[in-house]
């Protein structure tokens, strides 16, 4: 076990405190799935946190690779994040607009490209809403930023190293998916991709790990008892896994709070390895 770290998560009350920093950037990193309207972008246009920039997980990506949002590579991803009007030295408070847990999957991203200074709003705008702090609309215009970005492999997974996994287990495989969805009881989302999950994975469906009426992270003890519920040891290695991996961040954020540091994220997820000429896959209960 990993000493823990220091904490992801920031209240409103910090941010609030905070917002009008010079070195304080607020991101809006909101996703939705496909075909859900309105887009997350245009959810951002009509309101958003003051001087928030919007990340858009889809064009931050690798454009050469036909999996949705793959991550891209670190001179793209330093010029993404420069165009946000974010450098090297500013620190990096993602939110989203709750739904669909998204901040975390941007915030392993800025931890993967070498910037440790990031963290997540808890609560996201839900919260900052309820609490009836100030919101603004359009688009916001930042001034470029340097931005270099060094890319750390080892908190990413391919499926080579999946497949891998699956002889030899040396790693714990958790998945962020529903219940229904992984045990292939329920259609997936993306067209043309089979139902289950990859064989030997556990459950732990990212919904489980957040209060739906707050937008709040629940608490450690909880986030442990998930854990060991669906059998995850937290002191051997492990890998997080979802749909596209977007979810799958909610997991690693809650393994992070839990001291567990050191995890990667399959970046393909189950829209590669669900794919019709895939791997073999497992379906029931883990």
């Amino acid at each position: 076990m990993t000493e823990t770290p220091t904490d992801p998560l920031v209240s409103t009350e910090w941010l609030a405190a905070h917002i009008n920093d010079a070195n304080v950037k607020v991101v809006d990193a909101s996703f939705k799935l496909p075909g859900v309207l309105p887009l997350p972008k245009d959810d951002y246009l009509a309101a958003h946190l003051p001087g928030a920039v919007f990340f858009d997980v889809d064009a931050v990506s690798d454009h050469t690779n036909p999996l949705p949002h793959m991550f891209p590579s670190a001179e793209q991803f330093g010029r993404d994040v420069g165009n946000l009007g974010i450098g090297n030295a500013d620190t990096v408070v993602l939110y989203d607009a709750g739904g669909w847990v998204a901040a975390p999957r941007a915030w392993w991203m800025f931890l993967s490209y070498g910037h440790p200074n990031v963290r997540i709003l808890d609560g996201g705008l839900k919260k900052w809403r309820a609490e009836g702090r100030s919101i603004e609309s359009g688009e916001v215009k930042p001034r470029p930023a340097s931005f270099k970005a060094s890319y750390d492999a080892k908190r990413v997974r391919s499926i080579e190293q999946m497949i891998a996994n699956v002889e030899s287990r040396a790693e714990q495989v958790i998945d962020a998916r529903a219940a229904e969805r992984f045990e292939g009881r329920a259609p997936e989302p993306r067209a043309g991709i089979r139902s289950g999950h990859i064989p030997g994975a556990r459950n732990v469906p990212y919904n489980l790990l957040f209060d739906a009426a707050t937008g709040t992270m629940r608490p450690l003890e909880d986030l442990r008892a998930a854990f060991a519920g669906a059998g995850v040891k937290l002191d051997a290695p492990i890998v997080t896994s979802c749909g596209s991996g977007v979810s799958a961040g909610v997991l690693t954020l809650a393994l992070y709070r839990l001291g567990v540091t050191d995890t990667a994220l399959y970046d393909g997820s189950w829209s590669e390895w669900g794919q019709a000429s895939g791997p073999p896959i497992a379906t029931g209960p883990a």
